[in-house]
């Protein structure tokens, strides 16, 4: 199917997923507080509003900002708005911290991306985290949405893993929302498929989604135990599992989002992946898509989020 989308198309895409994200990010962060358990989520019971979003959402609001703004990735500006709008209480790790910090006193940003981990550059799972948004914006072309998530990773991830992370994920946005447009719900083992078509071969990213599509309709412990859940924070342990959950659970964003809390681990950034991408195939407010009640609890997004 090639067909082209109208600009406020793109858009509304790009919110929804937006939208997913900033839910997941904000309601998976209320599992590091103690006293909260999967068990709740599981049962209905809610953590109390409002759910406070993280570095996680701040940054996919910039990128949605950049694309509403230009319609395609500027690096310059988008390092700058990295850095200009960075608020350290977010949660956003030290890495990033000195990064973003560079680039808002004047290092230019392939020199600031490029000094993380004594010059190899960050594999983090950032770039992975903020991303689904534009891949959903580019549903109309993976490919295109493939070159703008590299454009967009490269301003503070510097080494193969962390961009191939973010490929990865826009590329997997772009094709549930791609799914959607078409009235289509993609067999996982192709959505997985498509995906690792499109990444660099050499990396443990394109490796992991490999081994997640033969995960597919394992237990959940199984697939973390294989694939990890985020807690080493990199794109290596992020993103295969991550796209196994929004394969798993393309028309279900509740239990989307439930997968990523029981996981455990990084469940912010894990939550906003999959949120993402799964919204861009369901929407909000719509059966399988995101809750409005959810919606309705996550703290408000900034208003210049695109």
């Amino acid at each position: 199917m090639t067909f082209v989308l109208f600009a406020d198309t793109r858009l509304a895409l790009a919110r929804d997923a937006l939208a997913g994200l900033s839910v997941g990010d904000a309601l998976g962060s209320q599992f590091f507080v103690p006293g909260r358990h999967p068990a709740d989520l599981a049962a209905g019971r809610l953590p109390p509003a409002p759910w406070s979003w993280t570095d996680d959402t701040e940054m996919a609001c910039s990128v949605v900002a950049e694309l509403a703004g230009a319609g395609e990735i500027d690096r310059d500006r988008l390092a700058r708005a990295f850095a200009e709008r960075c608020e350290p209480y977010r949660g956003y790790g030290p890495g990033a911290v000195t990064i973003l910090r560079l680039i808002r006193t004047g290092t230019p940003w392939p020199v600031a991306a490029a000094s993380a981990f004594d010059g190899q550059g960050s594999c983090g799972n950032g770039a992975a985290m903020r991303v689904g948004p534009l891949g959903a914006y580019f549903a109309d072309s993976p490919a295109r949405a493939a070159t703008q998530a590299r454009a967009s990773a490269e301003v503070t991830h510097g080494h193969p893993e962390g961009i191939t992370g973010a490929v990865a994920v826009a590329v997997a946005a772009a094709l549930a929302a791609r799914a959607r447009l078409a009235g289509e719900r993609p067999a996982p083992a192709r959505l997985l498929a498509a995906v690792a078509a499109t990444l660099d071969p050499a990396t443990e990213v394109h490796h992991g989604v490999r081994r997640a599509a033969g995960l597919l309709g394992r237990p959940l412990a199984e697939v973390v135990d294989a694939l990890g859940n985020g807690s080493r924070v990199v794109a290596q342990d992020t993103v295969p599992f991550t796209l196994w959950a929004a394969a798993t659970h393309l028309d279900d964003y509740p239990a989307a989002v439930r997968a990523c809390v029981e996981a455990g681990g990084d469940v912010d950034t894990t939550a906003a992946i999959v949120g993402a991408v799964v919204a861009a195939h369901t929407g909000v407010g719509t059966p399988g898509g995101v809750p409005t009640a959810w919606l309705a609890a996550r703290e408000a997004l900034p208003a210049w989020a695109g």
